[in-house]
C-alpha cells in the first residue's frame, strides 16, 4: 500500500465529508454499522481466532485481543449509543457582542484528520470510526500485526456500510501493520492533524518523541487504591477485587494497593476474593506479615523496588503500608501515572484531602478504578484515557476530538 496516496485520499475525504457534513447520514452509517456486526459476526470472529492462534495465551495482551459474541454486541450498543448523542459539530460554546458591535462567536469544529496508533486492540477500530465519523473527522487506523486478521476484517465491514450509503470509504482507512507506516504516519504534517497512540507506555513513548504532528497521549495506566484508617471494610473489598480482577489487561485495573497500617488486620480480609483469581501479591514488610499464613504462599511474595510504578496487566498486584492520607498522596505522586486513583474512607475530610492532592485524570471515593471508560461516562465510548493536561483529560470522546473556530460577525466595522 502506498502510504501517501491513501494519506491524500482521507485528507481529501475530510475535506468532502465536512462540506456536507450530515447528522442524519452520519447516524445512519453508524446504526447501519452496528446492524452489521451483529449480522457478520462469525466472519469476525473467524479472522479474531486467527490472530489469536498466533498468539501466546499467557500474554497480557491475549485477553486484549479476544472479542466474543458478547464484546462484539457490547461494540454494537456503543456504536448505537453514540449515534443517540447529540454531535458536538458546530456548537457554539461561547458567544460575546464587542462594544464595537462585532459579534463573536467560538463553535466547535472537527480536526480533521486524526490518526489513530494501537496494539491489540480490534475494538479500538469500531470504536475510533464511531467517535470520528460523529464528531465529523476522518481516521487513518494503524493497528499492530497481533490483531491484523480482525483490524482488517473489521475495516472490510465498515467500507460495505459506507459504499451502501454512499459515503466515500477513505473517512476511515487501515494502514499497514508495518513500521514503515507508523514511521510514514508519524510524519504525515501536510495530511494529518492529530496522533492518538494507545497501548504501552513504550509505544505511547515513542509516539511523542518522533512524531512530528501533534500528540494526545492516552498514558499507561499506574493505579492505586488506598484504603484509609477510616475505610469501609466492604466497600474497600469489593473496590480492590472489581479493580484488580474485572478486566488485567486494561488500564483502569488496580496495580497497587496502599493500606494504612491501623488496618492491616484487615488486610487479609480485604486479600480474600483474590485468591479465587490466582492473584499474586507483591507486599511490603508489613502487609507481608499480615497476609503470612491467610494468604496462598506460592501467590505471596516480598515487593521489591519495580514492585511499584508497575502497570501489571495481569493477575499481579503490589501493597503498600502507609501511616497517613498524606504518606499515600506522596506514594502516588512518585509512582503513578496519572490515571486514575481512588481512596476508600468515611472521612469527608481524608477525601477532600486525596481528591486535592492527587494529580490524575480521574480521582475516586469510595468506589473502584474500573469505572474510568468512556461508555461508564456516559460518553457512549472512548477514543482513549488521556494523562496528559493540555486539551483532554480522562476519558476522550466527542467534544474531545474537536478544536474550536471563532466566527465573527460584522456590519461593515473598521479598526482604527
Amino acid at each position: 500500500m502506498d502510504c501517501k496516496s491513501v494519506f491524500e485520499n482521507v485528507r481529501a475525504a475530510s475535506r468532502e465529508f465536512m462540506a456536507g457534513y450530515s447528522q442524519e447520514k452520519v447516524n445512519g452509517i453508524l446504526l447501519g454499522t452496528a446492524d452489521a456486526i451483529g449480522k457478520n459476526s462469525g466472519r469476525i470472529l473467524q479472522e479474531n481466532a486467527k490472530d489469536l492462534a498466533a498468539m501466546d495465551k499467557d500474554n497480557p495482551k491475549f485477553d486484549r485481543l479476544r472479542l466474543t459474541p458478547e464484546r462484539l454486541e457490547a461494540i454494537a450498543s456503543d456504536m448505537r449509543n453514540v449515534a443517540s448523542l447529540p454531535s458536538p459539530v458546530g456548537q457554539t460554546i461561547e458567544r460575546r457582542v464587542l462594544p464595537n458591535g462585532l459579534e463573536l462567536s467560538k463553535v466547535r469544529v472537527p480536526f480533521g484528520v486524526i490518526g489513530i496508533i494501537y496494539e491489540a486492540r480490534p475494538n479500538v477500530t469500531f470504536d475510533v470510526f464511531s467517535l470520528c465519523l460523529k464528531s465529523g473527522n476522518c481516521c487513518l487506523l494503524k493497528g499492530g500485526s497481533d490483531a491484523e486478521h480482525s483490524n482488517r476484517a473489521i475495516i472490510d465491514i465498515i467500507h460495505e456500510v459506507l459504499k451502501k450509503e454512499g459515503m466515500n470509504t477513505c473517512v476511515a482507512e487501515l494502514l499497514p501493520s508495518t513500521r514503515e507506516a507508523t514511521e510514514e504516519l508519524l510524519h504525515a504534517r501536510d495530511y494529518v492533524d492529530l496522533i492518538i497512540p494507545r497501548g504501552s507506555g513504550a509505544l505511547i513513548n515513542s509516539v511523542r518523541e518522533n512524531a512530528t504532528i501533534p500528540v494526545i497521549e492516552t498514558g499507561a495506566g499506574v493505579c492505586h487504591i488506598y484504603f484509609d484508617e477510616e475505610g469501609d471494610l466492604e466497600i474497600g473489598t469489593n473496590a480492590v477485587n472489581n479493580s484488580k480482577t474485572r478486566r488485567v489487561s486494561v488500564c483502569n485495573a488496580l496495580d497497587c494497593l496502599i493500606i494504612h497500617r491501623s488496618r492491616l488486620a484487615d488486610l487479609p480480609h480485604i486479600c480474600a476474593p483474590l485468591i479465587k483469581s490466582n492473584v499474586r501479591i507483591f507486599a511490603d514488610e508489613p502487609a507481608y506479615a499480615a497476609l503470612d499464613g491467610h494468604y496462598p504462599q506460592q501467590l505471596l511474595s516480598h515487593a521489591s523496588d519495580t514492585s511499584f510504578g508497575t502497570e501489571f496487566l495481569d493477575y499481579k498486584m503490589a501493597v503498600k503500608t502507609v501511616g497517613s492520607p498524606d504518606d499515600a498522596i506522596r506514594h502516588i505522586t512518585k509512582y503513578g501515572s496519572g490515571h486514575s486513583e481512588s481512596i476508600i474512607s468515611e472521612n469527608e475530610e481524608n477525601c477532600m484531602k486525596f481528591i486535592a492532592g492527587v494529580d490524575a485524570a480521574c480521582v475516586y471515593t469510595n468506589a473502584p478504578t474500573s469505572f474510568t471508560d468512556g461508555a461508564q461516562f456516559g460518553l457512549g465510548a472512548e477514543i482513549g484515557i488521556s494523562t496528559q493536561k493540555l486539551h483532554a483529560r480522562g476519558p476522550m470522546a466527542l467534544e474531545e476530538i474537536t478544536t474550536y473556530k471563532w466566527v465573527i460577525r460584522g456590519k461593515g466595522q473598521i479598526r482604527p
